[in-house]
């Protein structure tokens, strides 16, 4: 059983996420859409953040007087931006499943003996040492919640083991997203087409031949092009049906646009540092050489990360209501994640007076869209607006450089002092 905070919380959180993406009745198929993914979102979407956090350090110009607002989603990139030195880290999430996941993350960086550990914890996620880890050295510093839901069973698959589990049988085969993906992998054989070859490469023209080799080929399959097109089969990945639409403003076809995604992961970056490919190919993350690994999960910067743990604060909340409730001048960087896409025009509104009034000068802002324009500039009064400028140029200067190519735009904008 849960404690009665933590049910109020959940119920809390539920009537947020309504308010977020529930934008139209039920009498259209718009508001059924939104619906099913506001029902699907109820769970683990992601095991690890889809957002380069070198990146947006770079966007936000991260460093010691940095003050962060930003979505928690997995957790991992609280921990990556440590490696920048900022002096607050502000984590807020509507989805108590990735608070959870945070709070984990957070506590074994805290709590397990040495590197070593962490890296087999996180970084292998997989093996029954995982269990005799947690149980020794994380659930002590764990709330009675927070152990509850990992020792409790999936509501969506209530004959598999608890959730903590899922660190003895890989982590990453897990969550909405990691369901979606192992039924890509799935789908991909069928097509006799094998995601993990391209891991094998050793420079950016091999990647470019095993892609046209063993992942091309995938697109042009029936099932493919039948599934999809539909919009519920990206809800695993978090894209509701606002960014749906926003996807096929940019391209002629939504299959084309996944290829062309997909073709800048494999062969726009060295495969043998980008974690993100390795997650998308392969679900894990390269271990054994210790190239392909997140930030805070390389052992270079694990004593810094580990003093700096305790920056991170972590809240069950919207970005809007906690800004609003924030000192003025108490942030200076605020990272929405793609959030932009699922908020209507008084919800963004709201937000973004939020930023001007509790933003020190010369705060920045990032986030990231599905289709590639931004929605800022039509979707904010023109008096708001003017307290801000874009960055166009670097924008899409850092956009070509995410090694994550999951979004079709990366944009940052500044609060003008």
């Amino acid at each position: 059983m849960q404690t009665a905070e933590a049910r109020q919380q959940r119920v809390e959180a539920k009537k947020i996420l309504k308010g977020a993406v529930q934008q139209n009745g039920l009498s259209n198929k718009r508001g059924i859409l939104e619906k099913i993914f506001r029902v699907w979102f109820d769970g683990m979407v992601y095991n690890q953040i889809w957002e380069d956090p070198i990146v947006d350090a770079e966007a936000l110009q991260m460093g010691p007087k940095s003050k962060i607002l930003t979505i928690s989603s997995g957790g991992c990139n609280l921990l990556n931006y440590l490696v920048n030195d900022p002096q607050k880290i502000n984590a807020v999430d509507l989805n108590p499943n990735h608070m959870n996941l945070a709070r984990l993350r957070i506590a074994a960086v805290k709590h397990l003996p040495n590197y070593e550990s962490l890296l087999q914890f996180f970084g292998a996620a997989r093996g029954k040492e995982n269990i005799e880890l947690y149980t020794r050295y994380i659930k002590p510093h764990l709330t009675e919640d927070e152990q509850k839901y990992w020792e409790k069973v999936s509501a969506l698959r209530p004959v598999t083991p608890k959730r903590i589990h899922y660190f003895s049988r890989n982590l990453y085969n897990y969550s909405r997203s990691g369901y979606f993906i192992r039924f890509l992998h799935v789908i991909c054989k069928a097509a006799k087409c094998d995601t993990t070859q391209i891991l094998k490469a050793k420079n950016l023209e091999e990647q470019r031949e095993l892609f046209e080799k063993h992942l091309a080929p995938t697109f042009d399959h029936w099932i493919v092009r039948s599934f999809g097109k539909l919009p519920v089969m990206l809800y695993s990945l978090g894209i509701p049906p606002q960014q749906f639409e926003a996807l096929l403003q940019d391209e002629e076809s939504i299959v084309e646009l996944y290829r062309n995604r997909v073709r800048r992961l494999a062969c726009n970056f060295p495969i043998n540092e980008n974690y993100f490919a390795w997650q998308a190919f392969a679900r894990k993350y390269d271990v054994d050489n210790q190239s392909a690994l997140p930030p805070y999960l390389q052992e270079k910067n694990y004593e810094a990360v580990k003093g700096r743990v305790d920056r991170i604060e972590t809240q069950i909340t919207t970005t809007t209501e906690f800004i609003s409730n924030s000192a003025p001048g108490s942030l200076n960087c605020f990272i929405f994640l793609d959030s932009q896409d699922w908020m209507n025009q008084q919800q963004i509104t709201d937000q973004w007076q939020a930023v001007a009034r509790a933003g020190e000068p010369n705060s920045r802002i990032i986030f990231r869209t599905a289709g590639k324009e931004s929605p800022i500039e039509r979707m904010l009064p023109a008096e708001l607006m003017q307290r801000f400028t874009y960055h166009g140029d670097l924008s899409k200067e850092l956009y070509e450089r995410d090694r994550s190519a999951v979004y079709g735009g990366f944009h940052i904008y500044e609060l003008n002092s």
